[in-house]
């Protein structure tokens, strides 16, 4: 092939207003592979919105290909029209791709359209399926609250929420938003404990600033990154050491620490712990809990004295004292 010889790999991962899809992304894996196999050169055209770092088209040089390949999604519509427009000296194939209509322009434009869905044919397998093996990343579930105004100026969950969900959209994790909050009509939210549960005992990681995000991770021995969000501690303080969880970072570590990059190392030293010798050690807990009804001295909870309390009457003003009658936010 001569040095000029070069592939243009593009698609609607390529267009500023296109998009990005999971399969599309794996498509392009599946055509690099052939690609370099074969021993040909090629560029990848990446949207500055999704790739910031990568070629766009604002950057290439026509000129500088022969050929181009256009791989998944619809060929349809007036961005790929001007990709027939500007490379209109390159030998062009569509690869993988789904044809709307045969005779747009879109279509036509193409010397060659290896489409996955040819008219009058059996459909071809999408190219994402044979796409290379991934490495596993773990998958972490985000349970977060905005709520909790009892705690007034101490309150730091939004400042805690934005750390945490920057800092969060930097790791190479699947995230997963969560909430402990049950809804019997809404089909985003789990209606029963035991559909949470299913979910949270399936995760690698949580990472919290809820009480319950970090007792029902422990109950399903998966290891949790918790944050108190309010100044000074408060009840999830209060039970990480009841439970004698120690990955658990206050407020203020994350909000009043100097410079983003110190808070975030604070959270990365506890997100490694966490997914190494804190897997065993949520696990253990987690069986702990579980076999806690036949050994309750160990772990002892507030219903272990409430038939005494009943019998003896509790309840008046010392009672009202300790009790909970309202609870905006767990």
């Amino acid at each position: 092939m001569h040095t000029r010889d070069r592939i243009l790999v593009t698609g609607w991962f390529s267009f500023l207003h296109g998009e990005a899809t999971a399969g599309d992304v794996l498509a392009l894996a599946r055509v690099e592979r052939v690609l370099r196999d074969a021993g040909l050169a090629y560029d990848v055209v990446w949207s500055p919105g999704f790739r910031a770092d990568g070629t766009h088209f604002a950057d290439v040089d026509p000129a500088a290909y022969t050929r181009l390949v256009f791989v998944c999604g619809p060929v349809h519509g007036a961005q790929v029209e001007e990709v027939h427009r500007r490379f209109a000296h390159c030998v062009r194939i569509a690869v993988g791709v789904s044809v709307v209509d045969p005779d747009s322009p879109a279509v036509t434009g193409f010397h060659r359209v290896l489409a996955r869905d040819p008219a009058g044919t059996g459909p071809g397998l999408d190219l994402a399926a044979r796409a290379p093996a991934l490495p596993a990343v773990p998958v972490v579930g985000v349970v977060l609250t905005r709520g909790q105004h009892e705690y007034g100026g101490r309150r730091r969950h939004e400042e805690v929420a934005a750390v945490l969900t920057r800092w969060l959209g930097g790791r190479d994790c699947a995230r997963l938003e969560l909430e402990t909050r049950l809804d019997a009509h809404d089909w985003r939210l789990c209606g029963t404990p035991a559909q949470l549960e299913a979910a949270l005992s399936r995760l690698d990681l949580v990472v919290t600033d809820r009480l319950h995000g970090l007792v029902l991770a422990l109950r399903a021995g998966v290891p949790v990154l918790a944050v108190d969000p309010v100044e000074g501690g408060a009840k999830v303080t209060a039970q990480a050491r009841a439970c004698g969880w120690p990955a658990l970072l206050p407020a203020e570590r994350l909000v009043r620490t100097p410079g983003r990059a110190a808070a975030e190392a604070h959270l990365g030293r506890w997100w490694d712990w966490c997914l190494a010798d804190g897997r065993v050690e949520a696990a253990r807990i987690g069986a702990a809990f579980g076999a806690a009804d036949s050994a309750p001295a160990a772990w002892p909870d507030g219903a272990d004295g409430l038939v005494e309390a009943l019998r003896a009457g509790a309840g008046g003003p010392d009672g009202a004292k300790t009790g909970r009658p309202g609870r905006p936010g767990g």
